[in-house]
Protein backbone atom coordinates (compact mmCIF):
# COMPACT_ATOMS: atom_id res chain seq x y z
CA UNK A 1 0.00 0.00 0.00
CA UNK A 2 1.49 3.13 -1.02
CA UNK A 3 -0.28 5.48 1.02
CA UNK A 4 -0.58 5.74 4.46
CA UNK A 5 -4.44 5.80 5.86
CA UNK A 6 -5.91 8.17 8.40
CA UNK A 7 -7.20 6.03 11.38
CA UNK A 8 -11.03 6.89 10.91
CA UNK A 9 -13.13 7.46 14.26
CA UNK A 10 -16.34 5.93 13.83
CA UNK A 11 -15.35 1.78 12.96
CA UNK A 12 -17.08 -1.30 12.38
CA UNK A 13 -15.33 -4.48 12.61
CA UNK A 14 -16.40 -8.14 11.59
CA UNK A 15 -14.57 -10.78 12.78
CA UNK A 16 -15.09 -14.54 11.42
CA UNK A 17 -16.24 -17.71 13.61
CA UNK A 18 -12.88 -18.91 13.83
CA UNK A 19 -12.57 -15.65 16.04
CA UNK A 20 -13.68 -18.88 19.13
CA UNK A 21 -12.87 -21.59 17.17
CA UNK A 22 -9.20 -22.25 15.29
CA UNK A 23 -9.21 -24.66 12.71
CA UNK A 24 -7.98 -28.16 13.68
CA UNK A 25 -9.61 -27.58 18.03
CA UNK A 26 -12.85 -29.38 19.01
CA UNK A 27 -14.10 -26.16 20.12
CA UNK A 28 -13.87 -26.90 23.68
CA UNK A 29 -14.47 -23.82 26.61
CA UNK A 30 -10.91 -23.42 27.67
CA UNK A 31 -10.23 -23.40 23.76
CA UNK A 32 -12.98 -20.99 22.78
CA UNK A 33 -11.65 -19.16 25.92
CA UNK A 34 -7.87 -19.27 24.70
CA UNK A 35 -8.96 -18.03 21.12
CA UNK A 36 -10.85 -15.57 21.94
CA UNK A 37 -7.59 -14.32 24.57
CA UNK A 38 -5.81 -14.22 21.37
CA UNK A 39 -8.38 -12.42 19.21
CA UNK A 40 -8.40 -10.08 21.93
CA UNK A 41 -4.62 -9.28 22.12
CA UNK A 42 -4.80 -8.98 17.75
CA UNK A 43 -6.92 -6.32 18.47
CA UNK A 44 -6.02 -4.20 21.55
CA UNK A 45 -3.92 -1.96 19.55
CA UNK A 46 -7.36 -1.06 18.36
CA UNK A 47 -9.42 -1.09 21.07
CA UNK A 48 -7.01 0.94 22.77
CA UNK A 49 -8.29 3.90 20.97
CA UNK A 50 -10.65 6.81 21.34
CA UNK A 51 -12.76 5.79 19.28
CA UNK A 52 -16.50 4.53 18.70
CA UNK A 53 -16.29 0.94 17.56
CA UNK A 54 -18.46 -1.56 17.11
CA UNK A 55 -17.68 -5.59 15.99
CA UNK A 56 -20.08 -7.87 14.47
CA UNK A 57 -18.86 -12.00 14.20
CA UNK A 58 -19.84 -15.10 12.87
CA UNK A 59 -21.59 -18.01 14.25
CA UNK A 60 -21.07 -20.65 11.31
CA UNK A 61 -19.19 -23.11 13.66
CA UNK A 62 -20.82 -22.82 16.66
CA UNK A 63 -24.63 -22.85 15.38
CA UNK A 64 -23.19 -25.88 13.06
CA UNK A 65 -22.45 -27.58 16.49
CA UNK A 66 -25.88 -26.88 17.77
CA UNK A 67 -27.89 -27.83 15.14
CA UNK A 68 -26.10 -31.09 14.80
CA UNK A 69 -26.85 -31.79 18.63
CA UNK A 70 -30.46 -30.99 17.33
CA UNK A 71 -30.24 -33.94 15.08
CA UNK A 72 -28.40 -36.56 17.54
CA UNK A 73 -30.66 -35.94 20.25
CA UNK A 74 -33.80 -35.38 18.81
CA UNK A 75 -35.27 -38.51 20.21
CA UNK A 76 -34.35 -37.24 23.93
CA UNK A 77 -33.98 -33.47 23.97
CA UNK A 78 -36.62 -31.17 21.71
CA UNK A 79 -35.04 -29.85 19.14
CA UNK A 80 -35.13 -25.82 19.14
CA UNK A 81 -35.43 -23.69 15.82
CA UNK A 82 -32.68 -22.31 13.86
CA UNK A 83 -33.78 -18.37 15.19
CA UNK A 84 -32.75 -19.89 18.90
CA UNK A 85 -30.11 -21.52 17.87
CA UNK A 86 -28.35 -18.34 16.43
CA UNK A 87 -29.45 -16.57 19.65
CA UNK A 88 -27.85 -19.25 22.02
CA UNK A 89 -24.50 -18.57 19.79
CA UNK A 90 -25.05 -14.90 19.68
CA UNK A 91 -25.22 -14.59 23.51
CA UNK A 92 -22.55 -16.67 23.97
CA UNK A 93 -20.18 -15.30 21.95
CA UNK A 94 -20.79 -12.25 22.95
CA UNK A 95 -20.15 -13.34 26.49
CA UNK A 96 -16.50 -14.36 25.71
CA UNK A 97 -15.61 -12.11 23.10
CA UNK A 98 -17.24 -9.40 25.40
CA UNK A 99 -14.61 -10.90 28.37
CA UNK A 100 -11.40 -11.60 26.62
CA UNK A 101 -11.76 -7.71 25.14
CA UNK A 102 -12.25 -6.14 29.04
CA UNK A 103 -9.27 -8.76 29.99
CA UNK A 104 -6.93 -7.71 27.12
CA UNK A 105 -7.70 -3.81 28.24
CA UNK A 106 -7.54 -4.52 31.85
CA UNK A 107 -4.10 -5.84 31.38
CA UNK A 108 -2.69 -2.91 30.05
CA UNK A 109 -4.70 -0.36 32.75
CA UNK A 110 -7.45 0.89 30.43
CA UNK A 111 -11.31 1.22 31.77
CA UNK A 112 -12.81 0.77 28.65
CA UNK A 113 -15.98 -1.22 28.50
CA UNK A 114 -17.12 -3.70 26.78
CA UNK A 115 -20.70 -4.63 26.05
CA UNK A 116 -22.72 -7.17 24.04
CA UNK A 117 -26.28 -6.63 22.29
CA UNK A 118 -28.21 -9.25 21.72
CA UNK A 119 -29.98 -8.26 17.72
CA UNK A 120 -32.28 -9.00 15.94
CA UNK A 121 -32.46 -8.16 12.20
CA UNK A 122 -35.48 -8.37 9.50
CA UNK A 123 -35.37 -10.18 6.54
CA UNK A 124 -38.04 -10.43 3.97
CA UNK A 125 -40.57 -13.41 4.50
CA UNK A 126 -40.19 -13.65 0.42
CA UNK A 127 -36.69 -13.45 -0.07
CA UNK A 128 -35.63 -16.02 -2.55
CA UNK A 129 -33.16 -17.35 0.04
CA UNK A 130 -35.71 -19.32 1.82
CA UNK A 131 -35.89 -21.39 -1.32
CA UNK A 132 -32.53 -22.29 -2.14
CA UNK A 133 -30.45 -22.59 0.66
CA UNK A 134 -27.14 -21.32 0.23
CA UNK A 135 -25.15 -20.30 3.57
CA UNK A 136 -22.79 -23.25 4.49
CA UNK A 137 -22.98 -23.78 8.69
CA UNK A 138 -20.73 -25.66 10.82
CA UNK A 139 -18.57 -28.93 10.71
CA UNK A 140 -16.85 -30.08 7.01
CA UNK A 141 -17.60 -33.90 6.70
CA UNK A 142 -16.90 -36.28 3.73
CA UNK A 143 -18.95 -36.82 0.67
CA UNK A 144 -19.78 -40.49 2.52
CA UNK A 145 -20.93 -39.54 5.48
CA UNK A 146 -22.56 -36.50 3.91
CA UNK A 147 -24.70 -38.73 1.86
CA UNK A 148 -25.49 -40.60 5.58
CA UNK A 149 -26.44 -37.60 7.43
CA UNK A 150 -28.78 -36.24 4.92
CA UNK A 151 -30.58 -39.85 4.67
CA UNK A 152 -30.32 -39.78 8.64
CA UNK A 153 -31.77 -36.80 9.48
CA UNK A 154 -32.80 -35.06 6.08
CA UNK A 155 -30.35 -31.98 6.00
CA UNK A 156 -29.62 -30.15 2.70
CA UNK A 157 -25.82 -30.27 2.21
CA UNK A 158 -23.46 -29.29 -0.32
CA UNK A 159 -19.63 -29.42 -1.23
CA UNK A 160 -17.98 -25.74 -0.04
CA UNK A 161 -15.15 -24.96 -1.92
CA UNK A 162 -12.58 -27.97 -1.88
CA UNK A 163 -13.08 -28.63 1.99
CA UNK A 164 -15.53 -30.99 2.81
CA UNK A 165 -19.55 -31.29 2.83
CA UNK A 166 -21.29 -28.72 4.97
CA UNK A 167 -25.19 -28.07 5.96
CA UNK A 168 -26.56 -25.40 4.33
CA UNK A 169 -29.45 -22.60 5.53
CA UNK A 170 -31.56 -20.24 3.92
CA UNK A 171 -29.91 -16.92 3.93
CA UNK A 172 -31.85 -14.17 3.24
CA UNK A 173 -31.17 -10.73 3.09
CA UNK A 174 -31.37 -8.28 5.86
CA UNK A 175 -33.29 -5.80 5.79
CA UNK A 176 -33.69 -3.89 9.05
CA UNK A 177 -31.51 -3.77 12.19
CA UNK A 178 -33.79 -4.23 15.28
CA UNK A 179 -32.93 -1.61 18.02
CA UNK A 180 -29.80 0.16 15.73
CA UNK A 181 -30.25 3.11 18.14
CA UNK A 182 -28.96 1.40 21.30
CA UNK A 183 -25.94 0.28 19.66
CA UNK A 184 -25.55 4.06 18.29
CA UNK A 185 -25.39 5.27 22.30
CA UNK A 186 -23.27 2.76 23.54
CA UNK A 187 -20.61 3.82 20.38
CA UNK A 188 -21.12 7.47 21.45
CA UNK A 189 -20.43 6.74 25.18
CA UNK A 190 -17.14 4.87 24.21
CA UNK A 191 -18.13 1.95 24.87
CA UNK A 192 -17.05 -1.13 22.74
CA UNK A 193 -20.30 -2.57 21.36
CA UNK A 194 -20.32 -6.25 19.92
CA UNK A 195 -23.73 -6.51 17.73
CA UNK A 196 -25.17 -8.48 15.24
CA UNK A 197 -23.23 -11.72 15.97
CA UNK A 198 -24.22 -14.66 13.41
CA UNK A 199 -25.87 -12.43 11.49
CA UNK A 200 -28.49 -11.58 13.81
CA UNK A 201 -31.13 -13.50 14.71
CA UNK A 202 -33.51 -13.81 11.71
CA UNK A 203 -37.17 -12.46 12.04
CA UNK A 204 -40.23 -10.90 10.33
CA UNK A 205 -42.58 -8.71 11.03
CA UNK A 206 -46.45 -9.81 10.73
CA UNK A 207 -49.28 -6.70 9.40
CA UNK A 208 -49.83 -5.95 13.34
CA UNK A 209 -46.14 -5.06 13.36
CA UNK A 210 -45.67 -8.31 15.91
CA UNK A 211 -41.73 -10.07 15.10
CA UNK A 212 -41.36 -13.56 14.81
CA UNK A 213 -38.54 -15.68 14.51
CA UNK A 214 -37.90 -17.74 11.09
CA UNK A 215 -35.84 -20.93 10.38
CA UNK A 216 -32.39 -18.96 9.14
CA UNK A 217 -28.47 -17.68 8.92
CA UNK A 218 -27.96 -14.39 7.79
CA UNK A 219 -24.58 -14.03 6.62
CA UNK A 220 -22.79 -11.66 9.76
CA UNK A 221 -20.71 -9.73 6.49
CA UNK A 222 -24.21 -8.43 4.92
CA UNK A 223 -25.31 -7.56 7.83
CA UNK A 224 -21.93 -5.86 9.10
CA UNK A 225 -22.40 -3.87 5.73
CA UNK A 226 -26.26 -2.97 6.71
CA UNK A 227 -25.22 -1.26 9.75
CA UNK A 228 -22.54 0.92 8.63
CA UNK A 229 -25.03 2.48 6.31
CA UNK A 230 -27.42 2.83 9.17
CA UNK A 231 -25.38 4.11 11.35
CA UNK A 232 -23.18 6.37 9.23
CA UNK A 233 -19.96 4.85 9.25
CA UNK A 234 -17.56 5.10 6.51
CA UNK A 235 -15.23 3.05 7.21
CA UNK A 236 -15.65 -1.34 7.34
CA UNK A 237 -13.43 -3.61 8.04
CA UNK A 238 -13.75 -7.61 7.53
CA UNK A 239 -10.65 -9.73 9.40
CA UNK A 240 -10.07 -13.27 8.06
CA UNK A 241 -7.53 -15.57 8.19
CA UNK A 242 -5.48 -14.34 4.78
CA UNK A 243 -4.12 -11.05 4.26
CA UNK A 244 -5.26 -10.21 1.13
CA UNK A 245 -8.16 -10.78 -1.00
CA UNK A 246 -6.32 -12.74 -4.15
CA UNK A 247 -7.79 -13.61 -8.01
CA UNK A 248 -6.50 -16.87 -9.29
CA UNK A 249 -6.07 -18.03 -5.78
CA UNK A 250 -4.16 -21.17 -5.60
CA UNK A 251 -2.65 -20.53 -8.93
CA UNK A 252 0.78 -20.04 -10.50
CA UNK A 253 -1.10 -16.56 -11.77
CA UNK A 254 -2.40 -16.09 -8.10
CA UNK A 255 -2.84 -12.03 -7.89
CA UNK A 256 -2.94 -10.39 -4.44
CA UNK A 257 -5.24 -7.26 -4.88
CA UNK A 258 -4.23 -4.33 -2.98
CA UNK A 259 -6.44 -1.23 -3.98
CA UNK A 260 -9.36 -2.02 -5.92
CA UNK A 261 -12.03 0.20 -7.51
CA UNK A 262 -15.58 -1.34 -6.73
CA UNK A 263 -16.28 -1.37 -10.28
CA UNK A 264 -13.55 -4.11 -10.57
CA UNK A 265 -14.23 -5.98 -7.84
CA UNK A 266 -17.62 -6.63 -9.01
CA UNK A 267 -15.97 -7.75 -12.10
CA UNK A 268 -14.03 -10.65 -10.45
CA UNK A 269 -17.05 -11.41 -8.48
CA UNK A 270 -18.97 -11.55 -11.47
CA UNK A 271 -16.39 -13.62 -12.77
CA UNK A 272 -16.52 -16.48 -10.20
CA UNK A 273 -13.41 -15.52 -8.73
CA UNK A 274 -14.79 -15.61 -5.07
CA UNK A 275 -16.36 -18.68 -3.60
CA UNK A 276 -19.40 -18.38 -1.96
CA UNK A 277 -18.65 -20.39 0.87
CA UNK A 278 -15.23 -18.47 1.65
CA UNK A 279 -14.51 -14.80 -0.08
CA UNK A 280 -17.65 -14.42 -1.45
CA UNK A 281 -19.76 -12.94 1.16
CA UNK A 282 -17.30 -11.21 2.16
CA UNK A 283 -16.48 -9.32 -1.30
CA UNK A 284 -20.60 -9.03 -1.72
CA UNK A 285 -21.02 -7.39 1.59
CA UNK A 286 -18.30 -4.96 0.53
CA UNK A 287 -19.33 -3.98 -2.54
CA UNK A 288 -22.84 -3.50 -1.20
CA UNK A 289 -21.02 -0.84 1.61
CA UNK A 290 -18.90 0.72 -1.38
CA UNK A 291 -21.80 1.34 -3.32
CA UNK A 292 -23.98 2.42 -0.70
CA UNK A 293 -21.82 5.04 0.08
CA UNK A 294 -18.82 4.19 2.06
CA UNK A 295 -15.82 5.17 1.50
CA UNK A 296 -13.32 2.55 2.75
CA UNK A 297 -13.78 -1.29 2.87
CA UNK A 298 -11.35 -3.47 4.01
CA UNK A 299 -10.44 -7.18 4.51
CA UNK A 300 -7.49 -7.88 5.90
CA UNK A 301 -6.30 -10.70 8.64
CA UNK A 302 -7.30 -10.21 12.02
CA UNK A 303 -3.57 -10.79 13.02
CA UNK A 304 -2.60 -7.35 10.99
CA UNK A 305 -5.89 -5.44 11.82
CA UNK A 306 -4.33 -2.34 12.50
CA UNK A 307 -1.54 -2.26 9.72
CA UNK A 308 -4.63 -2.67 7.66
CA UNK A 309 -6.15 -0.05 9.16
CA UNK A 310 -3.46 2.43 7.72
CA UNK A 311 -2.79 1.05 4.74
CA UNK A 312 0.11 -1.04 4.83
CA UNK A 313 -1.79 -4.27 4.24
CA UNK A 314 -5.20 -5.77 3.58
CA UNK A 315 -7.06 -5.29 0.03
CA UNK A 316 -9.06 -1.79 -0.19
CA UNK A 317 -12.08 -1.74 -1.78
CA UNK A 318 -12.95 2.23 -2.62
CA UNK A 319 -14.99 4.17 -4.98
CA UNK A 320 -14.01 4.40 -8.46
CA UNK A 321 -12.30 6.96 -9.37
CA UNK A 322 -10.45 6.63 -5.61
CA UNK A 323 -8.07 4.06 -6.19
Amino acid sequence: MAQSMEIPRRLIIAVGGNALQAAGTQGTPTEQMDVAAATAHALLPILQLDNELVFTHGNGPAVGKLLLRNAFARDRVVPMSLDILVADTQGATAYILAQAFENALREVGNPRHVAGLMTQVEVDPDDPGFKNPTKPIGYFFSESDAAALMAEVGWKMKEDAGRGWRVVVASPQPKHICDISLVDALMKQGTVVIAGGGGGIPVVRDEKGRRHGVEAVIDKDLTTALMAKILNIDTMMILTAVSRVAVNFGKPTQRDLDRVPVSEMRKHLADGQFPAGSMGPKVEAAIQFIEGGGKRAIIGSLDEALPALRGETGTHIVPDGEA
